[in-house]
């Protein structure tokens, strides 16, 4: 028996002929959660196994991403509960701050109303009632999944509990200096009507104008070139570089600012590049956030000159347009007063937009609070670089220090309703006032709490201690944290993996929120373009859940894991998962049909035919083989591993070579019927984290066990008598059953040349003594379809394979005269794409001018042609003469 195996009662049950997900998917996964199996005490003396999800947003449903990372995660966490582990998959949803507001604020305008028509207060309590109504769908989605979460102990970043660890750490931050109030730069979206950070904003290109204009009056002139020409009327400078020759005598002068009164000085400063386009830029510190910083060295005045809609505020003739609008109107303007040098169109540039709406950020000097990020990103820098925590695969390391290494201050405040609040009081002559849980805030006259409310990343930056009851120190806390693992996507490392080894560390008296940091990539089509709903071919998990079943999704999507590399996924694969599920059910029902058992233990070795000591031998290697692979997170190999010695070995040659043994009885049959148990019931242990409902179903069944969440994961497979030490390893057992597979598959592979159909039988006699092979000759004729001589038996091909000789009979199994003709033909096919191969890299000329691509694909039809006719040779002399 394996390690920890329990001990099993008879099976109860028969297997239905044919496998339907459906029917057992939903049951089983309610049965798991009412036993409790996916809960956590954290009382137990295990060991801790702690993940968390990373909190899918409120306003979500499940989608290929989720379903892939939700497979992996799924998979450590059933298999750390199977090796004895006390496990904690944390489940909970994001508030998604934008996201939540928008959609609301959509169904408001269906009622033709506004969040301030509504006011804040009931605006919120109308939140929460969608949330309550129509959120969350994505946790029934998770369930139909298989996800194995602790779901009492589900959590919402606008909970009470994760609300005063977001009042408590915000207190602490700002205590200690590290978050403070100031007017800056951010990324606003005038359609959202709030700042958003950096990491909000998307880039694509655009199709834009390139206006090239001249402000100044004679030889004061100076030409600056924009996309941006509504912003010049924000302008507060001119820079050139202190080198440039070219505008040194300008520098210090004021210039005329066209379409305004103003006049507006040239400075230096080296930020500005010279041998980009004239060597001169506008300077508008309100609207761009490196003119803030030229502004800001040179103490030039900031002019907003757009409201929180993207509308110009200027007095004069473009006040009340739209940027858009304003845009237009100032470059025609100008270019009637003969500025405009130059204009291209369409210029196309990188624009910033919106990650939620989409809209073009406008960047815009606003009042904001800022995390003051230096020494928590140094800390998060150190604890990777100490190896305190481990980021995999390790050449992603690179991409984690580019983040942390050159971080800004993080705009923690947006100019929303829905989310956690400030907890900031302004008093009536400019104090500020922070309170933390439990603390009065200040009242009287004149007092207000700040209107903005945290970044959704705040909140989600403190999950993995948060959702343990932190500010609190709580049994869980201890028990479960840090976590064991972050899986999650490359694409939010700095989202949202940077923030919580920030926070993480500063909170928890400097330990790390996990140890190690496990990424995987993007869920792609099977033409590994990304999925989008504008390319037509984003795809609903469910649909494919609904049509093959859950784990044929899952395993689709853990034999497409390879760390840190995207994922494509095509209905094929799926459909190719789906078959192997059935496979594993069909040969299970088999196995019980012909009584194969696991009670009691394996036979000695010495009763064990090489067929069966040969699959335990394997069964022993690949049960190390998937430990190791778990362990460095190679989700696609181990899957591969599973899938070749399920399908391959065990079903394809070990069920098939030990039928001949079921049906002679006897002790060795009875051996082979105790080994196939063993090798199903490991083998379903195996595969149960990837494909947790087939396998729960079948190994129920065949060994009467209570449930296959909570067995035992296998350990070295035992063998009473065997001489290795340690786990059961037969390498003379496995080299002959190697032997008589190339016996097999060489004699199928004459079968099939020679146009044999796969059921016919035909006489053989068979040379196999003093070979190992002897005592296989009934699997041979059987696998081969192989018929004793009989009488008149005359060999008409012969076949020497491994030290045996196969010779056949095939008269009156094959027309030969046809056979020869049809060869005939295919060797003359065959010469000719020789000869036409050989012709074209024998051609100087061709070999000069073809690219390298074409050249090797013609050498690849050469060697093909070549083997095909050394193949249609022999085949042709194997055949008797006429």
């Amino acid at each position: 028996m394996t390690e920890n195996s329990q001990q099993p009662t008879a099976p109860e049950t028969e297997l239905p002929t044919q496998y339907t997900p459906a029917d057992v998917e939903g049951p089983l996964y309610e049965r798991w959660v009412e036993r409790g199996y996916f809960e956590a005490d954290a009382g137990s003396d295990k060991p801790p196994f702690t993940v968390v999800i990373p909190p899918p947003n409120v306003t979500g449903s499940l989608h290929l991403g989720h379903a892939f990372e939700h497979t992996l995660i799924d998979s450590l966490t059933r298999r750390k509960r199977m090796q004895g582990y006390e496990t904690l998959w944390q489940p909970g949803m994001d508030h998604a701050g934008i996201a939540t507001q928008n959609v609301v604020e959509r169904e408001l305008a269906k009622e033709g109303k506004s969040r301030h028509d509504l006011g804040r207060e009931a605006f919120v309590e109308r939140v929460w009632q969608w949330k309550a109504e129509s959120g969350g769908q994505i946790s029934g989605q998770m369930r139909r999944l298989g996800d194995g979460v602790a779901w009492s102990r589900e959590r919402f970043t606008m909970d009470e509990g994760l609300s005063r660890a977001v009042q408590t750490i915000f207190k602490k931050l700002y205590d200690d200096e590290l978050i403070y109030r100031k007017e800056r730069i951010t990324n606003w979206c005038p359609r959202c009507l709030t700042a958003i950070s950096d990491i909000e904003v998307e880039y694509q290109e655009d199709d834009g104008e390139l206006v090239s204009m001249k402000y100044g009056e004679g030889e004061d002139t100076i030409v600056v070139a924009t996309t941006r020409a509504e912003t010049m009327l924000g302008d507060t400078a001119v820079a050139v570089h202190p080198d440039d020759e070219r505008y040194k005598h300008l520098v210090g002068k004021q210039i005329k600012l066209p379409l305004t009164d103003r006049t507006i000085p040239v400075v230096a400063d080296t930020h500005v590049d010279p041998e980009f386009g004239t060597g001169a830029v506008k300077v508008t510190p309100a609207h761009d956030p490196n003119d803030f910083e030229i502004g800001e060295r040179h103490g030039l005045p900031s002019i907003t000159v757009m409201d929180e809609h993207a509308v110009i505020t200027v007095h004069g003739p473009f006040q009340g347009l739209d940027r858009l609008e304003a845009r237009s109107a100032i470059v025609g303007a100008l270019r009637a007063e003969g500025r405009v040098v130059a204009e291209k169109r369409p210029y196309v540039h990188k624009v910033g937009h919106c990650s939620r709406c989409k809209t073009t950020i406008e960047p815009r000097l606003s009042m904001q609070w800022w995390v003051k990020v230096a020494p928590l990103a140094k800390a998060a820098g150190d604890a990777v670089r100490d190896g305190r925590v481990r980021i995999h695969p390790q050449e992603m390391e690179k991409r984690y220090f580019d983040w942390v290494d050159n971080l800004h201050d993080w705009c923690i405040s947006r100019q929303l309703w829905w989310g956690h609040r400030i907890p900031v009081w302004h008093g009536p002559d400019g104090e500020m006032v922070c309170v933390g849980p439990g603390e009065e805030p200040p009242s009287g006259e004149g007092w207000r709490q700040d209107s903005d409310v945290l970044d959704t990343w705040f909140s989600s930056g403190l999950w993995p201690f948060s959702t343990l009851g932190w500010p609190e120190r709580t049994e869980s806390l201890a028990k479960f944290y840090p976590n064991s693992v972050l899986v999650t996507g490359y694409d939010i490392l700095f989202f949202w993996v940077a923030r919580m080894m920030m926070f993480g560390l500063y909170a928890m008296d400097g330990t790390p929120p996990f140890h190690t940091i496990a990424l995987h990539g993007m869920v792609r089509d099977q033409n590994g373009k990304k999925m989008s709903k504008s390319f037509g071919n984003v795809v609903n998990p469910l649909d494919w859940m609904d049509k093959y079943g859950s784990d044929a999704l899952r395993f689709t999507l853990a034999r497409g894991a390879n760390p840190g590399v995207d994922v494509p996924i095509g209905e094929d694969w799926v459909q190719a998962s789906r078959n192997f599920a059935n496979k594993i059910w069909n040969a299970t029902r088999f196995a019980l049909m012909n009584g194969a058992t696991v009670e009691g233990p394996l036979p000695e070795a010495a009763e064990l035919s090489a067929t069966d000591r040969w699959i335990l031998s394997r069964l022993d290697s690949v049960v190390a083989e998937v430990d190791a692979l778990y362990e460095d997170y190679q989700f696609s190999k181990l899957s591969e591993a599973l899938y070749h010695f399920a399908w391959d070995e065990v079903f394809d040659w070990y069920v098939e070579l030990s039928k001949t043994t079921f049906m002679a009885g006897g002790p060795a049959a009875e051996a082979s019927k105790r080994v196939l148990g063993e090798v199903l019931d490991v083998t379903l242990r195996l595969l149960h984290p990837i494909m947790p409902f087939v396998t729960e179903t079948l190994w129920t069944t065949l060994t009467g066990g209570e449930s296959v969440v909570v067995a035992d994961w296998p350990g070295t497979v035992r063998v009473s008598g065997a001489d290795a030490p340690g786990g059961f390893r037969d390498a003379a057992a496995e080299q002959e059953i190697a032997t008589l597979q190339s016996v097999i598959t060489e004699v199928r592979r004459f079968r099939s040349d020679q146009g044999l159909q796969p059921g016919q039988r035909v006489p053989a006699r068979l040379t196999l003594d003093g070979t190992p092979l002897a005592a296989h000759e009934a699997a041979i004729r059987q696998l081969l379809r192989l018929q004793p001589e009989g009488e008149g038996f005359a060999a008409t091909a012969s076949l020497p394979v491994a030290g045996a000789t196969v010779e056949l009979d095939l008269s009156g199994a094959i027309d030969f005269e046809a056979e020869r003709k049809r060869l005939t033909k295919d060797l003359q096919a065959a010469e000719k794409e020789k000869a036409q191969a050989h012709g074209k890299l024998g051609n100087e000329a061709f070999l000069a001018k073809a690219p390298e691509p074409v050249v090797d694909k013609i050498r690849t039809r050469l060697a093909k042609a070549e083997e095909d006719i050394a193949r249609i040779t022999e085949q042709l002399a194997k055949l008797p003469s006429a």
